[in-house]
């Protein structure tokens, strides 16, 4: 069954690019965090909440980025229905970020939201609160915490290729 496409006012833009970083990172909603993977992945470049596409036609890898919040991961389910409707020609998706929304235990209704996006795309890293993070103008991971840095190096672990392999 064919995946019907958005509505155009629903869709995010997109933007032509030349061949460049390994990842573009894409933030699928205002402050997901789209400028803050970025800074923290080797080789990436933020997206401007728009599609990166190729103006040869070639592959772009992207990178989604969300906040746990139900806006959030609605943001994400209209982002994966423009792309799998072939919306955006020539993108390939890597993945999706998790950026948590509040300190502590997400509330049942957005994990089981969660639970229900993982199986819209191929895989999902969920980075933890970072309280330093509220206060710095460019969150970096010079000030990110250990479980941070974790799962920051888990997501570069799974998505770059490894050297010598």
């Amino acid at each position: 069954m064919a995946v019907q496409p958005l509505e155009p006012g629903a869709r995010l833009p997109r933007r032509a690019v030349k061949p460049g970083p390994m990842v573009w990172v894409l933030g699928v909603h205002g402050g997901a965090g789209e400028s803050t993977v970025a800074r923290c992945l080797p080789e990436s470049v933020a997206a401007g909440h728009a599609w990166p596409v190729r103006e040869d036609a070639g592959p772009v890898s992207v990178l989604l980025v969300a906040r746990s919040s139900t806006a959030g991961l609605r943001a994400v389910q209209r982002a994966m229905r423009e792309w799998a409707s072939h919306g955006v020609p020539g993108v390939e998706i890597s993945g999706l970020v998790l950026i948590p929304d509040a300190p502590g235990k997400r509330p049942r209704p957005l994990r089981e939201f969660v639970e229900l996006i993982r199986g819209a795309v191929p895989a999902v890293w969920e980075v933890p609160w970072c309280e330093a993070w509220r206060f710095e103008e460019e969150p970096s991971m010079v000030t990110a915490t250990a479980g941070v840095g974790r799962a920051i190096q888990g997501l570069i672990d799974d998505i770059y290729p490894t050297n010598g392999s």
